[in-house]
């Protein structure tokens, strides 16, 4: 023992404050199929189209000046954000993926004794970012795989600090329409934190979607979060943006590290967000393929839930061609999809939206399978 009373060093070590070992690690897509080169990835909803031909230029010209530390205010990409969406450009503030803005928010406004109340389809990280800090997280299920406005305002209770919402959702892929977004923020005390993950907002075409830029533009209490790594293609750059309030931008920007995304990823972020022409084009793809592939799935007598993103949310019947069954063929082929428990046993399949060949050949094997006993052989 020392003079404090603690083991010397060989001891077992520092220990983490209570509740962090409790936490599952979050488990990202597979990627590998031993034995498969090169093969079919449709688990992580990256984008088959790959970032602009102008963010890949800007980032190899950033290369130039690795040198040189990154512009803390990020005033280029905060400009081209705010041109674009026409937003308050003093409103933005960029992070390290949306994941380093959700992580931040968690850190300033919960905490041991707080309650932080998700939506059941809300990004799993937010779980994590909560539980880190010492909150309880409730989980307000979805009903049809639809966000409950209702069942998150029942919830809500003396100790709640923050609300967190995806919109769409993953897996399921669908969204809180603007009206129901409105009434969940009109039931929320002035002191309640309303979050609004918006990943796959670039993808949604509905004429009653709000992504949660209108929300913020006249509440103090809610913030907005998107990410370039979903259809700009910049998921290797992990940068991405919020929008909110003075009040929150400040909080936010006096807790982040000076230089918290990268130089190479605030110039290619810039020149994506200003290249439209490339933006519509992997829209229309990916609208495109989407309708193609809800239908020709729907008649495989499988259910897909409509979905308003980058990915499918497909639901297999039980005994021989159950989910696991369907995923163990499709790897055999090659293609890698994402099984999902939604809450229970692994009946579903998320499946993102590929380039041409690669979506042919999910349905070419997903007929296939369909068609036969079910059996995972080549």
């Amino acid at each position: 023992m020392n003079a404090t009373g603690r083991a010397r060093a060989g001891g077992p070590g520092p220990r983490p404050r209570a509740g962090v070992l409790s936490i599952g690690p979050y488990k990202q897509g597979a990627s590998i199929i031993d034995g498969v080169d090169n093969p079919i990835k449709v688990s992580s909803n990256e984008s088959p189209l790959g970032p602009s031909s102008r963010a890949i230029q800007a980032y190899l010209a950033a290369a130039e000046s690795l040198c040189r530390y990154p512009d803390g205010t990020q005033a280029a990409l905060r400009e081209a954000i705010a041109g674009v969406h026409r937003l308050d450009v003093a409103r933005i503030v960029c992070g390290n993926g949306s994941d380093e803005l959700l992580s931040l928010l968690t850190r300033a406004y919960a905490g041991p004794g707080d309650d932080v109340v998700l939506s059941e389809h809300s990004f799993g990280m937010c779980r994590i970012h909560a539980q880190a800090q010492g909150a309880r997280v409730i989980t307000v299920p979805e009903p049809d795989f639809r966000i409950s406005a209702t069942g998150l305002l029942e919830s809500l209770t003396p100790a709640t600090r923050m609300v967190i919402v995806a919109t769409p959702n993953n897996p399921p892929g669908t969204y809180l329409p603007a009206a129901e977004l409105q009434r969940l923020h009109a039931g929320l005390p002035d002191d309640i934190l309303l979050v609004v993950d918006s990943a796959y907002a670039e993808f949604v075409t509905a004429a009653d979607y709000d992504p949660g830029a209108a929300l913020a533009e006249r509440a103090n209490n809610v913030v907005m979060t998107r990410t370039f790594s979903k259809l700009y293609g910049l998921a290797a750059l992990r940068i991405g943006w919020a929008y909110a309030s003075h009040s929150i931008i400040d909080v936010l920007q006096r807790i982040r590290t000076p230089f918290n995304a990268s130089a190479p990823a605030l110039a290619a972020a810039t020149a994506a967000m200003l290249d439209r022409e490339h933006a519509m084009r992997v829209r229309e793809h990916n609208s495109r393929w989407l309708e193609t592939m809800t239908r020709e799935l729907t008649g495989f007598d499988l259910e897909v839930i409509p979905s308003v993103t980058n990915f499918l949310f497909v639901r297999f019947p039980s005994g021989r061609h159950s989910a696991e069954a369907a995923f163990n063929f499709l790897r055999m082929r090659g293609i890698i999809p994402r099984p999902v428990g939604a809450g229970g046993p692994r009946t579903h399949l998320r499946i993102t939206i590929g380039l041409p060949e690669e979506n042919r050949a999910v349905l070419n094997a997903l007929g296939s399978f369909m068609s036969s006993d079910g059996a995972p052989t080549p």
